[in-house]
């Protein structure tokens, strides 16, 4: 019965968080963010959804390892497995020079959440500093955002011909009215979903006589970033390796701050010794992996995407022999 539950709660986010991004996305065209930003904001906070409602559930419920577990689990499988899977099939190089900003912002929050993590454990006075952060970095994005799209809407070309407005959007944006419905309905079954995916994570970690730590490693980690392995390959298939990139840097930053800052909120979530050893470490090389793709715009092909989904079979190999 706890295998039913976890699949029909994966089930659950994975479709709840699907209604919720196209509500938001749309609502973020009505308000005129670039593609870009939708991609590290609003779709990027949709897809984190399902890792705050899980990390709160499992506070609540008494098991705040198993959060520490989901955001560190989920941010190695969205870089190893989210990217790593979608460019064996579609190579893509990066070109929109604003990424390197946001991966940079990414790395330092990664360096920052170890450094709490050796201090740990995580009380209500680190989400004082961890939710602001995230507060910040949201309003200048949003700031940027709107300041370029309306310098590519104003600016009148040299040679005198009409103005065009080059903002790039995603297709078909729903009303507001429509999209806010969208919204409600996803956070709800994201709600119900992550119930169920914790309730048979801790009856299966029991079964095994494994930490919860672990399966929020493992199961539930590679669970809750099946709405980035989603988006990541619709979006490369379309040719939007952007929006793909954008998505997972967006929701690795969610992960460090606003999961771990709201589960911070709700109770203590102690730092098992095992993660100041090994996963934390994983986490930081997978997310300093990407610095030659970002930075020097080094192509992402197939041969990387075969090294960064073999490093993450390897870990989880690892994880269950550990």
């Amino acid at each position: 019965m706890s295998y039913i539950l976890v699949i029909t709660g994966l089930i659950l986010l994975v479709f709840a968080g699907h209604i919720l991004i196209r509500g938001a996305v749309s609502i973020a065209e009505n308000l005129g963010l670039s593609k870009l930003v939708i991609g590290l904001t609003v779709v990027a906070f949709g897809t984190s959804l399902p890792e705050l409602v899980v990390g709160i559930n499992a506070a609540l419920t008494g098991v705040p390892t198993m959060a520490l577990g989901n955001i560190v689990g989920s941010n190695i499988a969205n870089i190893l497995l989210v990217i790593g899977l979608p460019i064996i099939f579609y190579p893509f190089a990066l070109e929109d020079p604003d990424l390197k900003r946001h991966y940079v912002i990414m790395l330092a929050g990664t360096v920052l959440f170890i450094l709490l993590c050796f201090n740990g454990p995580f009380t209500w006075k680190y989400s004082l500093l961890l939710i602001p952060l995230l507060l910040i970095y949201l309003l200048n994005s949003y700031k940027r955002s709107r300041d370029a799209t309306a310098q590519l809407k104003f600016d009148k070309p040299v040679d005198g011909s009409p103005k065009i407005n080059i903002k790039e959007t995603l297709e078909n944006p729903l009303t507001v009215l429509r999209a806010s419905l969208l919204v409600f309905i996803g956070l709800l079954g994201l709600i119900f979903g992550a119930d169920i995916l914790v309730s048979g994570g801790v009856e299966i970690a029991r079964d095994f006589n494994v930490s919860e730590a672990i399966i929020g490693l493992t199961i539930i980690a590679v669970g809750t970033s099946l709405p980035e392995l989603v988006t990541a390959i619709i979006a490369l298939k379309e040719n939007h390796g952007e929006v793909a990139l954008g998505n997972v840097i967006g929701s690795n930053i969610f992960n460090l701050f606003a999961i771990m800052g709201g589960t911070a909120l709700v109770a203590d979530v102690p730092v098992p010794e095992p993660f100041l050893n090994t996963d934390l470490w994983v986490m930081l090389i997978s997310s300093a992996a990407l610095l030659p793709f970002v930075i020097w715009k080094v192509r992402l092909n197939s041969i990387i995407g075969l090294v960064f989904s073999a490093g993450y079979i390897i870990y989880l190999f690892s994880l269950s022999i550990s």
